[in-house]
């Protein structure tokens, strides 16, 4: 675990639904005949990766992939505080259309919180939302932009950590005792000095093989381990990986395969930076 600075915390119960655990092509993959994509097991059919996070004063989802309505749908879900987004990547934003049924609901536009980068790719992809007299019924959003420093949603506190895809900016989030990081094959200082007493840690682990822009399975256990969350759960995952039975069977205590629908709270506190 890292020795940094105790961090002053504050406590905040946070409840996490997964909604997809698969990676840019999901599982199965499309004419695939291997084991994976062939299972029975349900634990096996991953959709895009996206979590929704409940605390006692907002719903919250992070990154709206291709599979955002289907993922809605499954769940029953009705209401949402805000959209978080990672970086800008297709499989992580491409369901943003499908905002328009909350805008319906509650009659108000949808904060989506976003780095200026990603905003920029967002009004490339989706022109018409952003337009000066847009279309009727479109996406209504209002852009929220986000840095490096601590930002509210509804008065809880999230707490960006930088990590890289490779080359791409991409930013991984902790909100109470809980973080999750997705598409990153390596870790900022200040990301690990804000995971530091984490309580649940979501992290990526593609599959076995070495990759350009994604920790493998056992860099992921290596991390899990070096961070020292109470609990980890492994996303963003790839058929290469192995069937879920077999492949977390064979992980540390503490260390488990996520799948979709897995739901579970966090216990811990929350950061606090010494200078905030």
């Amino acid at each position: 675990m890292y020795d940094f600075k105790t961090p002053y915390l504050c406590q905040m119960q946070v409840d996490f639904t997964f909604l997809g655990t698969g990676t840019s092509q999901g599982v199965p993959i499309i004419g695939c005949e291997c084991a994976v994509c062939m299972s029975g097991d349900g634990r096996d059919k991953r959709l895009r990766s996206s979590i929704l996070l409940r605390t006692e004063r907002a719903q919250v989802i992070i990154d709206s992939g291709p599979d955002f309505r289907q993922q809605c749908l499954r769940i029953g879900l009705n209401h949402l505080d805000a959209l978080v987004i990672t970086h800008e990547h297709k499989d992580h934003v491409a369901g943003l259309d499908d905002i328009r049924p909350f805008n319906f609901r509650s009659g108000n536009d949808m904060p989506v919180y976003a780095t200026e980068a990603v905003q920029e790719a967002l009004k490339r992809e989706f022109h018409y939302i952003f337009q000066s007299n847009p279309y009727p019924g479109v996406p209504r959003v209002i852009l929220k932009s986000i840095h490096e420093n601590s930002f509210l949603i509804r008065e809880d506190e999230w707490w960006p950590l930088p990590v890289k895809h490779h080359k791409l900016p991409v930013l991984g989030f902790r909100v109470g005792g809980f973080a999750y990081v997705t598409d990153a094959n390596y870790f900022s200082e200040l990301a690990l000095e804000r995971l530091q007493g984490v309580d649940v840690l979501v992290l990526n682990a593609l599959r076995r093989e070495p990759h350009m822009s994604h920790f493998t399975l056992d860099e992921a256990i290596e991390w899990a381990q070096r961070i020292g969350a109470r609990q980890t759960y492994f996303t963003h995952i790839s058929h290469q990986l192995g069937e879920y039975q077999m492949v977390d069977s064979e992980l540390p205590d503490g260390i488990s395969l996520a799948y979709d629908g897995l739901s579970g709270q966090s216990f811990g506190s929350g950061f606090r930076a010494q200078n905030h």
